[in-house]
């Protein structure tokens, strides 16, 4: 019982009131905590469900460690008025934001309910998705967003989209020092798209993940173009023709298994280096297949993918934007245990040519892995850079030039494998020694020149081609005299462009042994603020 004192007063009891406990507190605390968990009410649990949805928290128990997850700001409420919003105020404001733990590594995560607003982004939900992104940064792991939401809250006006421009300013800064990963799994329109471009990696879920700036009701209204929101920004629209979606699955469990598996594979901040496991692949392995995978005649197509699947670590290959510029493959595999970049010329697209968007996908993938301090192998047959008036007039100049820019700003072990044909500039540019790679390997079927021995042929040997009785026989006379000459295989090792020919059977031992080697490389860079490269 309480006394109440008072000055110059013999003290009175007050009147007796029944007090809560701790007990009672704590009853209640879970209470609340329980009521922000469950959300709005298993009507709109229902709701998502039916579209093919998972909710906010089951994602997140799939994504992360069981148990692992530490949430924080759950009891956060707006503070808006107007437009019936203070009549609503639910917990969480409509984000679940926290850290946990995939393989053991901790990460952070914000997550989008769409229960609630429909994920759409206020003053304090922004605010929320700030802490998270600075924590992650001052922690120095990887920053996981699940995206499904209806962009900026309409009713909060600019103060929402002030948040999109906190949060668009912490992707920048964080950009190269911590892994950010975007899933798409749900809606994400207007400003809310360019958070996801400004990150490292974007997983897309068919069917349910759209991205687009304007929708199409706006595009409707401009154009006269009708359009379904799939068909204006779907996962198969990002994944096969703009390039946004490294990533596209067909339900967000498999999607959010990837995302976990892709960490698997990445260092938790640029200071570190990816996680090595212990290799069961015996890396003396002869890759005795290569040689019938492979033809010799350079015009004869075969699967890159499979050479790069016999070469790596079990065969595993995780590839980034398969369904995008197929003529360039780029991913993350494992030698010995350790994590590599791979880039390589697909032949079986397009002759395996580098073009507009081969270019972009092969330098935003070497960007990506000198970050974060991967080493890169090439895998070269590549037989030049596409012509055409759509390419020129496209801007290839500017294009291509990002990729030998990447290329060249690139201080992680660089270790070059002509497999086959290379060819003019894009033999340069494909990480030749004259750009700095650490180490170039050719096998025996290489052929490195200006351009193909016909084309050489026609060009040097034009006039006597045409003035002589049989121009064709003449012509295979000096094609094969060409090709003799300056295209044999040990023509650039010979003038130390090509550190070694090696037998194709020992392509995986070979690049293990280069890679130990320069697992300890220190590259000096020059003094600056940063360089201008051609965006």
């Amino acid at each position: 019982m309480r006394t109440q004192e008072r000055i110059g007063t013999t003290p009175t009891p007050v009147t007796d009131l029944p007090r809560e406990t701790t007990r009672d507190r704590t009853a209640e605390l879970a209470l609340i905590r329980d009521s922000a968990h469950e959300g709005p009410g298993a009507e709109a649990t229902a709701r998502q469900h039916a579209k093919g949805k998972l909710t906010v928290r089951e994602r997140l128990d799939v994504l992360l460690d069981s148990g692992s997850f530490v949430e924080v700001e759950v009891f956060r409420r707006h503070r808006a008025t107007g437009f019936g919003l203070e009549k609503r105020r639910p917990h969480t404001d409509g984000v679940v934001a926290g850290w946990g733990r995939i393989f053991g590594r901790d990460v952070m995560v914000y997550a989008h309910d769409f229960r609630i607003f429909g994920g759409a982004l206020g003053e304090a939900h922004a605010e929320k998705i700030h802490k998270v992104m600075d924590l992650a940064e001052s922690a120095g792991v990887p920053l996981i967003s699940l995206n499904d939401g209806a962009g900026a809250r309409i009713q909060e006006g600019v103060t929402a989209l002030a948040g999109y421009g906190g949060i668009f300013q912490r992707n920048v800064r964080a950009s190269g020092v911590i892994p950010q990963i975007s899933v798409m799994l749900g809606p994400c329109a207007g400003g809310a798209a360019y958070s996801p471009a400004l990150t490292d990696f974007v997983f897309m879920v068919q069917d349910t993940a759209q991205m687009f700036i304007t929708g199409p009701d706006v595009v409707r209204a401009v154009t006269g173009e009708e359009i379904s929101q799939d068909d204006l920004g779907g996962a198969r629209v990002h994944g096969t023709l703009s390039g946004v979606a490294g990533f596209v699955y067909p339900d967000e469990v498999s999607c959010l298994e990837d995302v976990r598996y892709l960490l698997s594979l990445l260092p938790s901040n640029n200071q570190e280096t990816p996680p090595a496991v212990v290799c069961t692949d015996p890396p003396e392995r002869s890759n005795d297949v290569l040689l019938d995978l492979v033809p010799a005649d350079p015009a004869q197509s075969y699967d890159m993918a499979a050479v790069i699947e016999e070469i790596v670590d079990d065969g595993e290959f995780f590839e980034f934007h398969a369904g995008w510029a197929g003529n360039l493959i780029v991913g993350l595999a494992r030698l010995d245990g350790q994590v590599v970049g791979i880039v390589a010329n697909q032949p079986k697209h397009l002759a395996g040519v580098l073009d507009i968007k081969a270019s972009e996908k092969g330098a935003r993938f070497i960007q990506l892995c000198d970050a974060f301090n991967i080493p890169l192998v090439s895998l070269v047959d590549v037989p030049g850079f596409l012509p055409g008036a759509d390419q020129e007039h496209g801007g290839i100049i500017r294009h291509g030039a990002k990729l030998l820019y990447a290329y060249c700003d690139a201080t992680v072990p660089r270790i070059q494998v002509i497999v086959r044909k290379a060819y003019g500039g894009a033999y340069i540019v494909m990480d030749s020694r004259s750009i700095g790679a650490d180490l170039s390997f050719a096998w025996p079927t290489n052929e490195i020149a200006v351009m193909g021995a016909e084309g050489a042929a026609n060009v040097i040997f034009r006039r006597e081609i045409a003035a002589a009785d049989d121009p064709a026989a003449q012509r295979a006379k000096r094609v094969e005299e060409y090709r003799s000459t300056l295209m044999h295989p040990y023509y650039a090792a010979e003038r130390g462009l090509v550190d070694d020919v090696i037998d194709p059977r020992a392509t995986r031992s070979t690049l293990i042994r280069a890679l130990g080697l320069l697992r300890a490389k220190q590259a000096r860079t020059p003094q600056r603020k940063h360089g201008n490269p051609p965006m």
